[in-house]
């Protein structure tokens, strides 16, 4: 997964704070705060996202997969930046928005739009704690286990979810597991899954 993300927010919120400190040596007061507000954001989600923290549920996703106003507009910094990052990402990488890994079981990225899901009328599994549910798939069966990128799911979480996954199975029902890219933590739970199909004794 390449550097963690209290890493990578940690950079970030330097780098944001020494604009902040050049804009105003400058006499740019106001135009600087936006910088300092940014900054002292990603240093939150630095420390929340450390390993030895983990705290997911400061965003304040609900297990709806929505997100409140006031974590809308505290983190909006934070949470606006990954989401344009994500779609410029897939966009420029020409990925697919899924993979079939077994019968029935998908992985990917954050399905933005309709043609992101895989057909059958998937039941979801959202791994992701910066990303919301699309409105238009409230029909879906959904599951969240909000993680930071670059982290994995808790085992509790991981456990849950392969529960879950393999009822909708046993319901002949798709199932989509994703996380932002479909390479990190929709894995996780992705292979506890499918070993778990292959045994359907464990759950």
């Amino acid at each position: 997964m390449g550097v963690g993300i209290s890493v990578l927010m940690g950079l970030k919120s330097a780098v944001l704070f020494l604009f902040f400190v050049s804009m105003r040596s400058l006499g740019f007061a106001l135009l600087s705060m936006p910088f300092l507000y940014a900054s002292m954001i990603a240093a939150l989600v630095s420390v929340a996202s450390h390993p030895s923290v983990d705290l997911p549920i400061l965003l304040g996703k609900s297990t709806d997969g929505s997100f409140p106003i006031w974590s809308a507009i505290m983190f909006s910094p934070y949470l606006y930046l990954v989401r344009l990052f994500s779609l410029l990402r897939r966009s420029a990488s020409g990925e697919d928005p899924y993979s079939e890994v077994s019968e029935g079981v998908y992985v990917g990225g954050w399905p933005y739009a309709a043609d992101k899901l895989p057909p059958g009328n998937p039941a979801i599994i959202d791994c992701t704690c910066e990303f919301p549910r699309r409105p238009e798939f409230k029909g879906h069966s959904y599951l969240c286990i909000p993680t930071w990128d670059t982290r994995a799911p808790q085992p509790v979480d991981i456990e849950s979810a392969v529960k879950w996954a393999v009822r909708k199975r046993a319901q002949n029902r798709p199932v989509f597991i994703h996380c932002a890219y479909g390479h990190g933590r929709s894995v996780a739970v992705m292979l506890v899954n499918v070993g778990s199909m292959k045994q359907p004794n464990v759950y």
